[in-house]
């Protein structure tokens, strides 16, 4: 614990031990106050300003300090001020003083409870982050919790201050009002349960629970509003109808057959989707050539001589086509339909929520079905860029079908696929320039990652334009066949320059938009969000609660792996949603991007971290000290992990350099299953390998938190058994001795 947090800890234990040792306590009963009753009401007439000042002050402090008596400081007020004052001053002195106690509460106790408890409170804080004003208004209403408990419990959460103090504000209203109300009465008073009743503290129930109970209500409404709209079949040919063949819908079908469960899987094009036939398989397979290309180059480093590389750039793309056409069986229908799952070719649309309409070479055909799941995917975003409709633009969708390399070809969009296809294209020959808005590459990595892939791109040749954006486009003309993109570029000292890059090809990687339209989803009530994703809740589930979706259609992420991840999650949530829910979780999902240094990541980064408000500490070991990095001579990169403060438990983990997807997989599995540092550097590494910079990044926060207190008994203890005098064992365990030592040298 801090010094600030124990000064503070200290100064409120004296406060609360004054209220005690002072008597206050046995002050503020209700027979006092009765019996007292008339001289508050002759201080209040001698000097109002001293009273309301004083007691306003007194009334922040109890609630602030969670001392008993506010209720009855509450029934004072009433007595002493009226009801319309009364709930003024009281109202206000009340949230102020729970406003402050939760600041309290934040300041000692969140930081090491979300050490100690981080994956529970992360999950309350979503919640709080999702519905906290809602939740803590009902709270609020119903008297059965104590107001001070409340204080203290969501002053651990990460609600914002402000919401809290204008929640608080109304929802503590009407409870403050009976309250005064009653002071009006003191005199006649027996006890505080005379003024809440079994019937009022009913009502306040009610009250409370009514807002959840008409959202609720609200909802079931809806709902059956939109399935009033359409006859429920009476029987159902599937128990699941997936709609798109992509990395989603094919996992889901997947799952549905393997529990027996009756499924039909809907695409209009190719089975595999976007990963298999123009997303990660035919990139990989693009980069992989162009990393030979590469190595060919810097071959003379290792002592051969090859020389400049010859590019056959049609053999290249034969090569990624034959890498899809190997990894096609196993997205193909045969397997699939082996797997029990019936394969429809078509254009599927929902005519209503249990009937899908297949439009396709056979004609037509409605499959009734008890759930939907729609996968239908996303596709390459293209800019409203002025003269953009006048040439043939590049997108990773249609990039396989190039049969010539580009001479000089511009990249616009600095994130991952932008930079993969751009320094794949450099190094097979052609003159890159690569423009992004933003002031660094791969937006979402801290900059230390970002920043040595910007310095590896430029020493192959990638011309990179940094916080430009992109004008317009002027078409080529007869006597000059090349294009130009206008760009203008902010420098340095906040001026903006305009400039011209020529190009033969334009590929446009600015992001991805989701497949929502046909699908018959809006006219039934199925809204998107702002990025214009599906809206699902955290289970996958849509406004409809027989339609999910799943994949890059629902966000947020746009990875094949995140994709399956999802699908698992649609897919037993659609088919056994009645008897357990299982929320779709994020925390220790990886990224990679396949760049040379490949720069990988999970969970937070330090950016996310800060952003989140997170207290992390960071420890860094580089791949130059890797022996395996050294022998190979790809130093360059790092390691980089994210810990709670103290503890060895890992919040995020980056990895840039050689194989770093690779390597990133065993943090990934330390964070999945809650495995800390320490049992990383108890698990042995092969040597030499890279996966030792693990263990060898554990090992630099071990020795960042050894026990020197321990460690200095033991050098005593073995001095001792070294039969050393006990002079000796002082001065060789004495650090102001080892100094004046050193000095004397």
């Amino acid at each position: 614990m801090t010094r600030r947090r124990l000064a503070l800890l200290f100064v409120l234990l004296s406060l609360v031990a004054l209220f005690f040792l002072s008597g206050a306590n046995e002050l503020l009963t209700l027979a006092n106050l009765q019996a007292e009753q008339a001289r508050f009401q002759a201080w209040l007439a001698d000097d109002p300003v001293l009273v309301v000042g004083g007691f306003f002050v007194l009334y922040v402090l109890m609630a602030a300090l969670s001392l008993p008596g506010a209720t009855l400081l509450t029934v004072l007020g009433g007595a002493l001020f009226g009801f319309g004052w009364g709930l003024l001053i009281i109202s206000f002195a009340s949230t102020l003083g729970a406003t402050l106690a939760a600041l309290i509460a934040r300041t000692l106790a969140r930081a090491p409870l979300e050490r100690r408890f981080a994956p529970q409170l992360e999950r309350i804080n979503a919640g709080i982050r999702r519905e906290g004003a809602f939740y803590l208004f009902t709270l609020r209403l119903i008297p059965l919790f104590p107001f001070f408990v409340i204080n203290l419990v969501v002053g651990l959460t990460r609600m914002r201050l402000w919401t809290f103090y204008w929640v608080s504000q109304l929802g503590m209203l009407p409870g403050t009002a009976v309250f005064v109300n009653a002071g009006r009465e003191l005199g006649n008073l027996q006890s505080l349960s005379d003024i809440l009743s079994p019937g009022l503290i009913g009502s306040f129930v009610l009250i409370g629970l009514f807002p959840w109970l008409a959202r609720g209500l609200v909802a079931v409404l809806k709902r059956r509003q939109l399935a009033l709209r359409h006859s429920r079949p009476a029987r159902f040919d599937y128990d699941i109808v997936v709609i798109g063949g992509g990395s989603a819908g094919l996992v889901a079908s997947y799952i549905a057959a393997a529990v027996k469960a009756r499924v039909a899987l809907v695409e209009r094009d190719r089975l595999g989707g976007d990963c298999l036939n123009t997303g990660c398989v035919p990139s990989k397979a693009l980069i992989r050539a162009a990393r030979v290309a590469a190595e060919v180059r810097e071959a003379g480093r290792y002592g051969i001589q090859a020389g400049e590389p010859r590019v056959d750039f049609g053999a290249v793309m034969a090569h990624v086509r034959r890498a899809i056409r190997d990894v096609e069986p196993h997205d193909s229908r045969e397997r699939y339909e082996g797997l029990g799952v019936e394969v429809l070719a078509g254009e599927a649309r929902l005519d209503d929520p249990w009937r899908v309409r297949v439009s396709g070479a056979d004609g037509e055909r409605v499959l009734t079905t008890r759930h939907v799941i729609v996968a239908s995917g996303a596709s390459p975003k293209v800019p409203p860029l002025p003269g953009l409709e006048a040439i043939e633009v590049l997108t990773s969708d249609n990039l396989w079908q190039l049969e010539t390399l580009p001479g000089r070809l511009v990249v616009l969009g600095g994130g991952p696929i932008g930079c993969e296809l751009g320094q794949s294209f450099a190094r097979l020959g052609s003159r890159v320039s690569l423009v992004e808005m933003g002031s660094q590459l791969l937006p979402r990595e801290d900059i230390d990652a970002a920043d040595l892939l910007r310095q590896r791109l430029v020493s192959e040749g990638v011309e990179l334009w940094l916080d430009t954006r992109a004008l317009r486009v002027v078409p080529g003309t007869e006597a000059d066949s090349a294009h130009v993109l206008e760009v203008e570029r902010r420098l340095a000292s906040g001026e903006v320059e305009v400039y011209r890059l020529p190009f033969d090809r334009l590929l446009v990687a600015v992001g991805r938009q989701a497949n929502v339209s046909g699908l018959g989803l809006e006219a039934l009530g199925v809204e998107t969000r702002a990025d214009g994703t599906l809206a699902v809740d955290e289970s996958l589930q849509s406004v409809l609660p027989n339609v999910w979706a799943c994949g890059d259609v629902a966000g947020p992420f746009q990875l094949t792996h995140a994709s399956a991840h999802q699908a698992w999650h649609a897919t037993v949530n659609a088919l056994f949603g009645e008897l357990k829910r299982f929320r779709v979780s994020y925390r220790a999902l990886p990224a990679v991007t396949y760049t040379e240094p490949e720069v990988a990541r999970v969970g937070l980064s330090e950016r996310e971290a800060r952003r989140q408000g997170v207290e992390f500490e960071v420890t860094r070991y580089s791949l130059a000290e890797l022996d395996r990095a050294i022998t190979e001579g790809r130093t360059e990169g790092f390691v980089k992990v994210l810990t709670v403060p103290g503890r060895d438990r890992i919040l995020g983990a980056s990895v840039v350099g050689q194989g770093a997807g690779e390597l990133l997989a065993e943090f990934t599995l330390a964070m999945t299953h809650g495995i800390g540092l320490n049992k990383l550097l108890g698990t042995v590494h092969p040597y030499p390998t890279w996966s030792e910079a693990a263990k060898a990044t554990a090992g630099i926060w071990k020795n960042a938190h050894k026990p020197e207190r321990l460690l200095h008994w033991l050098a005593r203890y073995f001095a001792w058994r070294r039969g050393e005098g006990r002079s000796a064992v002082a001065e060789s365990s004495s650090p102001t001795s080892s100094e004046r030592r050193s000095k004397d040298a």
